[in-house]
């Protein structure tokens, strides 16, 4: 872990060195924000991926039907003016009249209803399919109205619909299908994408025709150039050269280093992101595999000093939550999940009884920060589980998630920004491409509390999910995250705890 910390260090002692002396060189003459993220975005249909990355862009691009107020959480109109719930499956919204799509078409009920009864068809294959499942289908009932029918409750349908349902143009989509709409993508948002090079660059501009009085406002900044780079030290070293104007997710330990250049700020914020490790107990991976076995998983929950990790790696207040959620997410209930003290000992211990007193071998494929892989890796071998750390790009990971291949993962989940365990719990339990516990049980209770609007009934299912995934170790919560960004001081940015800039609202000094 020292090691890591030291190579960071000089990583960034090497670049200062050469770049102490710049001016502040951010693109403020030419109206231009140089973005650069390491989280490549090899498709941008914003129901086509499902990196962070992808919910950034498609809140720069698209809009949809309401708004989430990131200061107060409340929702607020946004394509639809106004909705109302006849009864607890049934949603009605009115549309707002003069809303132009970037390629001058007028947003009407046809372009919502495409929209839904695309993303909410098993057969579209979305990237997160439990953001729509509960949905049944929506129908036109007038030009600017439309009403949505749920297959269940969902109380916590309108985040939803504020934040993982951006609306498409039907006409366009249509035309250019949906490999085409990826090259070329068209929404309604405060900014039009002029250029996309998939996994490699995407190019915003101002669109000027975009509807007065919308809470995210009309961008100050009149175009974004957002460029993807292999890794945070090649990110890092942008950032310095003045090549770059934001960064984030940028490693804590960088923080007053940058914050003393002139030209340039470093500031972190809380996250609904949690990061956790993924154990196939399910044995997707195959049926030798020892984490298909109840002691070796508690083994490695009781080896890793997740207190640790939060406390000297992550910093800037992470904590370590106790259940596999959110401590704020509705349903996230603390009391209900089985604790793990950090003991080697214990760990130890477990190994034998589980039949590996000498330990054994292991992936651990990883996309989060390479020390922080690091770290796990080293708990691990400290037990005498002889974990290979492989970095992998996110989307290579992810792909090979889904596709059952890993045995031993790390990653993270921001929920979509949903505070309600509904947004993190099905994706990784529900027995699709990202379950590796495939518990018949855990899947009753997480359909039960989905599929009602009482909250005692959902806290009980919810409660009794927490209690068996942590009981079986089946997923371990390391620590929630705290987003460092890094950015030109010539840029007026805030940071918001749902995690998503809002790059609508920036401004230069």
């Amino acid at each position: 872990m020292r090691m890591q910390k030291r190579l960071g260090v000089a990583i960034l002692a090497a670049v200062l060195s050469g770049a102490g002396a710049l001016p502040a060189t951010a693109q403020k003459s030419a109206d231009t924000l140089r973005i650069v993220m390491r989280d490549a975005l090899p498709n941008i249909d914003p129901f086509y991926n499902n990196l962070r990355t992808g919910v950034v862009m498609h809140h720069q691009g698209w809009d949809a039907l309401v708004y989430r107020n990131p200061d107060t959480f409340k929702i607020e109109p946004l394509l639809a003016t106004e909705w109302k719930l006849p009864d607890p499956t049934t949603i009605e919204f009115k549309l707002r009249p003069g809303v132009k799509f970037h390629d001058g078409s007028q947003l009407t009920a046809d372009d919502v209803v495409y929209t839904i009864n695309l993303v909410a068809d098993p057969a579209s294959r979305v990237s997160t399919p439990s953001n729509y499942n509960w949905i049944d289908k929506a129908e036109k009932t007038g030009d600017l109205t439309v009403s949505v029918k749920l297959k269940r409750p969902n109380p916590a349908a309108l985040e939803y619909f504020a934040l993982v349902l951006p609306i498409y143009p039907k006409a366009y989509r249509e035309k250019v299908g949906a490999e085409g709409y990826a090259k070329a993508p068209v929404g309604a948002g405060p900014y039009k994408i002029t250029k996309v090079e998939p996994g490699v660059s995407i190019d915003f501009e101002r669109f000027d025709d975009y509807w007065a009085g919308s809470p995210k406002g009309k961008p100050a900044i009149k175009k974004m150039s957002v460029r993807f780079v292999p890794d945070a030290a090649t990110e890092m070293t942008e950032l310095l050269a003045g090549r770059a104007d934001w960064i984030w997710n940028m490693n804590p330990d960088q923080l007053e280093a940058v914050n003393r250049m002139p030209h340039l700020q470093a500031v972190r914020k809380e996250s609904m992101r949690i990061g956790f490790l993924s154990l196939d107990a399910a044995g997707r991976t195959g049926a030798d595999n020892p984490l298909t076995k109840l002691k070796v998983r508690q083994a490695i929950w009781h080896a890793i000093d997740r207190k640790a990790i939060a406390d000297k790696l992550v910093t800037g207040g992470s904590r370590v939550p106790a259940a596999p959620c959110f401590p704020s997410q509705f349903g996230c209930d603390a009391e209900a999940a089985v604790a793990y003290d950090y003991s080697p000992a214990k760990a130890k211990q477990l190994l034998t009884e589980a039949g590996y007193p000498d330990g054994f071998d292991v992936e651990l494929a990883s996309y989060v920060l390479p020390q922080w892989g690091s770290s796990v890796q080293n708990y691990l071998h400290a037990v005498g589980i002889r974990a290979k750390l492989n970095q992998l790009q996110t989307a290579a990971l992810i792909q090979r998630a889904k596709a059952g291949e890993l045995r031993m993962y790390l990653g993270s989940w921001g929920s979509y920004s949903i505070n309600d365990v509904s947004a993190i719990l099905p994706n990784y339990f529900d027995g699709g491409a990202d379950d590796y516990a495939r518990d018949p049980e855990v899947q009753k209770w997480l359909l039960q509390g989905g599929s009602t609007i009482n909250p005692e009934v959902r806290k009980e299912a919810y409660s009794a999910a927490i209690k068996k995934i942590t009981e079986q170790a089946y997923w371990a919560p390391l620590h929630t995250y705290v987003t460092t960004y890094g950015h030109s001081k010539q840029l007026d940015f805030t940071p918001y705890p749902d995690e998503l800039p809002r790059f609508y609202l920036a401004k230069w000094k």
